[in-house]
């Protein structure tokens, strides 16, 4: 097993996030609510 992990970390590469996309991530975030009502989930997002 320890043969599979090690080959796994060989294929992975470290990517790097614009300044762009991690914004529009934060804005996006920090927009969305979720409301929790009788076991049901509403996602809602502010504009």
């Amino acid at each position: 097993m320890e043969e599979i992990y090690s080959e796994e970390e060989q294929i992975c590469k470290i990517t790097k996030a614009r300044p762009e996309t991690v914004q529009f991530l934060l804005g996006f975030s920090a927009s969305m609510h979720v409301i929790d009502y009788k076991n049901i989930q509403f996602e809602t997002t502010l504009n």
